[in-house]
């Protein structure tokens, strides 16, 4: 069996190629060995051109012996180094959310409740000692078990959720990014921002999430949710940010005092609680709502940086206070008033101007001893503009009890500006 063998004009290497039917370039496929009896001209120097195949004499192939298990080389192996790197297998490539996920998912935990339920209404029925050992007692209390998800915020042992997971609860057991499963107590929880802290024992297991900012968030950005959602441990779906300071009051919960993010990112029952997390695997966010029925597939979060504030609060064993006011606000716009005011039937005349309405002033309120009513439209509070009650509650939020907070407030065609102090909100129920 013969090769055929010519020189390379890359720095005079050979190449060697299988036989085969060459008969295009006048080159036979088979020849005697009695035909091949002129020898190959010594190679050509580096650099050289390409000798014309006409001038290649093919020498008779010495047949030797090959172990069986010699491999055959391979052509790559000869060839520049340029094309072995062109020619080499590609990484793996690695996606940006498994990236960001390994970052937090050891920070990740499951948090698993029980409480005591009271019993209902007793049947009469039941009163008859007879049934009662057939049946057993109704009266005793039955165990309500509840779940939901957690993020490891520091080494020593802080867990932060959703105020509704364990709000009320008998028995905390934690579950690990590992597995393991710990005792937890609930340090505190803060019903009107629907945060709460839960400690752990600290171990070196222990890993704390990186918390980003959530300020800096833009709509648009990525969005990736982590959880326990119908108890599936470890849990990961992708979104984006879909809109930023979403009124809690919008969404049906007047109780709350929240500006939420919103996001596409599937959230579902057991997610709560669980971190939201940017594409740089910083937790921007903690789950606490989902859709249900109509416009289902949008979640909500709460902002981190609230998070972190209410969570240093509870950790140190401190209640959270919020401030208050005491009145119930509607938004007005400009556009709002005027159709009001073309209504002949309509009892009283509405400044045209954007603010926050006061439906109601409650019984014994600040508002109330500040000389607040019914229809004055809040238009400014801390030097501040007021054009709707989101922004209001924002500055009452960020004022001090007990100190004086000025507002201005539109009364008829009157501008009224009165002082009013706030006080802790009182607690529900």
């Amino acid at each position: 069996m013969a090769l055929l063998v010519g020189a390379c004009p890359v720095g005079g290497a050979a190449w060697a190629l299988e036989p085969g039917p060459f008969a295009e370039s006048g080159v036979p496929a088979r020849a005697s060995s009695a035909s091949l009896a002129a020898a190959l001209p010594a190679p050509a120097a580096a650099g050289a051109a390409l000798l014309d195949p006409a001038s290649v004499a093919l020498a008779p192939a010495k047949e030797q012996a090959q172990p069986a298990f010699a491999p055959s080389p391979s052509p790559l192996a000869a060839a520049p180094a340029s094309v072995q790197a062109a020619m080499a297998p590609l990484a793996k490539p690695r996606s940006f959310v498994a990236e960001a996920v390994q970052r937090v998912a050891a920070s990740v935990v499951r948090i698993d409740t029980e409480r005591n339920v009271p019993p209902g209404g007793l049947d009469p029925a039941f009163s008859d000692p007879l049934l009662r050992e057939l049946f057993g007692d109704p009266s005793s209390r039955s165990r309500e078990r509840g779940q939901g998800s957690g993020v490891v915020i520091d080494r020593q042992g802080l867990v932060l959720t959703n105020a509704h997971v364990v709000d009320g609860v008998d028995r905390v057991e934690v579950t690990l990014a590992d597995g393991q499963q710990v005792d937890g107590s609930v340090l505190g929880t803060d019903p009107v921002t629907d945060l709460a802290v839960v400690r752990i024992e600290p171990g070196a297991e222990l890993r704390a999430a990186p918390l980003g900012d959530s300020e800096a968030l833009e709509v648009g950005d990525w969005a990736i949710a982590l959880g326990t959602p119908y108890g599936l441990e470890r849990t990961v779906t992708l979104g984006i940010v879909s809109s930023l300071h979403r009124n809690i009051n919008s969404l049906g919960f007047s109780d709350k005092r929240l500006e939420l993010i919103q996001t596409d990112a599937a959230i579902n029952p057991g997610n709560s609680g669980g971190p939201l997390i940017n594409g740089a695997g910083e937790v921007v966010g903690i789950n606490t709502l989902v859709r249900s029925g109509p416009g289902a597939g949008l979640g909500f979060a709460i902002p981190i940086n609230l998070a972190k504030e209410v969570a240093g609060q509870l950790g140190r064993g401190t209640k959270v206070v919020h401030p208050y006011l005491g009145v119930q606000l509607v938004p007005l716009t400009a556009r709002l008033a005027r159709e009001h005011n073309r209504d002949p039937n309509a009892l009283v005349t509405l400044p045209e101007r954007d603010g926050a309405l006061i439906q109601t002033v409650l019984p014994d309120s600040p508002a109330q001893r500040a000389g607040l009513r019914r229809g004055d439209l809040v238009v400014a509070a801390a030097d501040q503009a007021v054009a709707d009650p989101a922004r209001l509650l924002r500055l009452v939020e960020a004022s001090h009890i007990g100190e004086s907070l000025a507002i201005t407030v539109l009364r008829g065609d009157r501008e009224l500006r009165l002082t009013i102090r706030p006080e802790a909100l009182p607690a529900a129920g």
